[in-house]
């Protein structure tokens, strides 16, 4: 996970966190494995090293960017409190929650209306640096994309300072449209996204803890390896075909046991991806509102309905019935 996508400019915006400090930023520099002078972009892994480095100098993993700091092993703290939310709509409001109890300032908040999710930062002390939304946005949609397994594409971000003079990496960095000057801090994405499953465990935690933060650098997406393999292999037939697990593994040519290790690996499990992709079809169907719920239970390759009735309120909270009317209604989801 190599990538050379760190634009110079963003070096330059963490180490001008040192000095207000008094700290040579040449050790660190030498120590992550990068030039005394940075003028070409760095990898994930050079600068993920340097921001490491940088937050154990200050003793802030969020490098004085916010009113208070992130004492080293909050971002940890952070995964622990979320890993179990069950949907990515409660891992959000967590994090949100604790970051601002961490931080104090940006307070984050998620707002849902319209078919769209977005997070309102606010500050009590007026807009902050670029640099300081930026580095908000990569911890938190950092974590959330690992959650659920997958890149959660934005609409669009809002900042509420004027834009970094000569800074065009600003625009570019997050694929989606960026504006300055905004009456507001705030991230956009579609909210069907709220409904994925949370599908890591705490072995897959620890694996993610090692990496950090460089992976949080990428905005993490599950788009190799064996379970790619599979996802794909599901995503292309219904679920009634699905192979089970034995046959699944002699189809990708790996033992079970292998193809068990394999996926553990990933931070995932075959029950897991299934669920997953279960989930994404279910609520597709129950959206049209063509088919009743046993219906779209035997689609799903459910023989009872109250099997998928089970199923569906341990991946969203929620029965398929309520659901579906809370999509009818959104002014009646919002309220909820």
């Amino acid at each position: 996970m190599d990538r050379r996508i760190i634009a110079p400019g963003f070096v330059a915006d963490a180490l001008d966190r040192l000095s207000g400090q008094g700290i040579d930023p040449a050790p660190l520099l030498a120590a992550a494995g990068l030039p005394p002078a940075v003028d070409q972009p760095v990898s994930n892994l050079h600068f993920g090293r340097l921001w490491w480095l940088i937050a154990q100098a200050m003793e802030d993993e969020f490098m004085g960017l916010a009113a208070r700091p992130m004492r080293p092993g909050g971002f940890a703290m952070l995964c622990h409190a979320v890993l179990h939310a069950g949907t990515l709509e409660r891992a959000l409001r967590r994090a949100l929650r604790f970051l601002t109890l961490v931080l104090d300032d940006p307070r984050g908040d998620l707002r849902v209306q319209g078919g769209e999710a977005e997070i309102v930062l606010t500050d009590a002390a007026g807009p902050r640096l670029a640099f300081a939304y930026r580095t908000y946005w990569l911890v938190l949609m950092g974590v959330a994309c690992w959650l659920v397994g997958r890149r959660i594409p934005l609409r669009g971000l809002d900042f509420r300072c004027p834009a970094p003079q000569d800074r065009q990496d600003y625009r570019q960095f997050f694929g989606a449209p960026v504006r300055f000057d905004q009456p507001a801090t705030r991230l956009v994405f579609d909210a069907g996204f709220l409904s994925l499953p949370v599908i890591r465990s705490e072995a897959a935690l620890r694996s993610f803890l090692r990496e950090a933060p460089a992976n949080i650098l990428v905005r993490y997406r599950q788009d190799h390896g064996v379970a790619a393999r599979v996802r794909a292999r599901l995503g292309a037939s219904l679920p009634a075909d699905w192979p089970g697990f034995d046959a699944m593994a002699a189809e990708l040519r790996l033992s079970p046991a292998t193809l068990r290790r394999q996926l553990r690996m990933d931070g995932q499990s075959y029950a897991a991806i299934k669920d997953e992709l279960r989930l994404v079809r279910a609520q597709r169907l129950l959206a049209e509102g063509q088919r009743s719920v046993a219906q779209v239970a035997a689609d799903l390759g459910y023989s009872e309905p109250s099997a998928f009735h089970r199923a569906f309120v341990k991946w969203t909270g929620h029965s398929p019935g309520a659901w579906r009317a809370a999509k009818a209604s959104p002014d009646a989801a919002d309220a909820s």
